[in-house]
């Protein structure tokens, strides 16, 4: 087993990810500002990686280190993505507010 994983131990790791996945749930439901809900998923995005990373390494198996870099490669098209509908909704709206995109339902 990894001596860093030995020294700070899995329950720390789990109990990270369980809390910077929750930080990121509340961020998604109780913000309206579009850049911090693609921000909060992006964490809660980052706790599963993160998990998915102490998994691996505690049973000693690379394929949580491998789906997480694939899983970063995505969330790297995404963002790509998610920025590129803001800036059309800003150009379209004038405001990045979420509840104003009712008004875009056709």
């Amino acid at each position: 087993m990894n001596t860093v994983l030995n020294e700070i131990g899995i329950e720390n790791y789990l109990f990270l990810s369980v809390l910077l996945f929750c930080i990121g749930i509340l961020g998604v439901l109780y913000r309206r500002n579009s850049i911090i809900v693609f921000m909060s998923i992006e964490i809660m995005l980052n706790a599963v990686n993160l998990l998915f990373v102490a998994f691996s390494s505690y049973h000693q198996d690379a394929e949580g280190q491998i789906f997480v870099f694939f899983s970063m490669a995505v969330a790297a098209a995404e963002v790509a993505v998610g920025l590129a509908i803001l800036v059309s909704v800003y150009r379209n709206i004038g405001s990045i507010d979420i509840s104003k995109l009712k008004n875009l339902k056709g």
